[in-house]
């Protein structure tokens, strides 16, 4: 697979990930003490199929399908005028009035993803909560948001990209951390 800028580390691999996403899955159903009224929302791209995942290991422990979501958070971001926004499918997001809502997204950096996903997700309706779940927190936050259930911490510096891997969409799962082209 063809990475761009200079691969660093290969930081998860597939079994890596997939253990973090079973940890996180016990950790929703402890923490909701089961998944009655759960609703995983995935933000467009890579948090989609992570909710897919999620809402697996879910019901093999709940023995109850959990409702999947699928969330473009584009036209909600508060940089819509230094970049023209990704276009993706519309959204589709099930009923969540009175739910607890985990939104899954792949990785945190500033927060302002995250930020626009939620305001994103309340045109569908009132959730009772919103939890956040991340495979990967790479942290530098410049906005007060912090994921509930995270797979790997990954400390970084600014020059750094986190690349988050997946076969539904990229044929193999891994988390990598690189390089930007030209720093060493």
């Amino acid at each position: 697979m063809a990475v761009s800028g200079t691969l660093k580390a290969t930081v998860l691999d597939a079994e890596a990930i997939r253990r973090s996403l079973t940890r996180i899955a016990h950790e929703i159903v402890e923490r909701n003490r089961g998944v009655e009224d759960l609703v995983l929302v995935g933000v467009m791209s890579k948090g989609v199929p992570l909710a897919h995942r999620l809402a697996a290991k879910l019901q093999e422990l709940e023995e109850r399908p959990v409702p999947v979501g699928e969330l473009d958070p584009g036209s909600h971001r508060d940089d819509l005028h230094l970049r023209t926004p990704a276009l993706r499918p519309s959204s589709r997001v099930p009923a969540i009035d009175g739910s607890t809502v985990v939104l899954v997204d792949d990785v945190i950096w500033h927060g302002r993803t995250v930020r626009a996903a939620m305001d994103a997700l309340l045109e569908f309706g009132r959730p009772r909560s919103i939890q956040l779940a991340v495979l990967v927190d790479r942290g530098h936050r410049e906005l007060p948001i912090r994921p509930d259930y995270v797979g790997k911490n990954l400390p970084t510096s600014r020059s750094q990209r986190v690349s988050v891997h997946l076969t539904e969409t990229d044929g193999a799962d891994e988390v990598v951390l690189e390089n930007n082209e030209g720093d060493s």
